[in-house]
């Protein structure tokens, strides 16, 4: 499988999809994420109140936003991929404008996925601006 390389992309993949099928395309997300050097893995990258681990490590490239993560769950780091595509290498400005929850709405994972997947997500979004906001200023 070719992964998406835009959410609109992945949201066509994603509706094409059934049941295992969903879960399979966000574990395959997940694993073409590029990987994420465990010294980046810290408290400070750690984002808080999910039901497993997640990380989160911005970088600056030349004005856009550069994100590297993972997750110690394979569904949960294919969640975190998916919230990436529709924020990655954009300018910080850009991205703290965005409803990134709009964005993943038509995907309705609340539906797909329990309530223990899911939980987190608000809080990835919530770190992604957060992040986004500081480097626009």
């Amino acid at each position: 499988m070719t992964a998406p390389a835009t959410l609109s992309e992945a949201l066509e993949e994603y509706d094409f999809l059934e049941g295992d099928d969903r879960y399979r395309m966000l574990i395959d997300l997940g694993r073409e994420l590029a990987p994420m050097p465990d010294a980046l893995k810290t408290d400070a990258t750690l984002v808080r109140g999910c039901s497993a681990s997640v990380w989160v490590y911005p970088t600056d490239q030349d004005g856009q936003l550069h994100f590297l993560a993972d997750s110690n769950a394979a569904i949960t780091k294919g969640i975190i991929a998916l919230v990436l595509l529709a924020v990655q290498d954009r300018p910080a400005a850009d991205i703290a404008q965005t409803d990134i929850a709009a964005e993943l709405a038509p995907f309705d994972l609340s539906r797909q996925l329990s309530s223990n997947r899911t939980q987190g997500i608000p809080n990835m979004i919530a770190l992604i601006r957060e992040t986004a906001e500081r480097y626009a200023d």
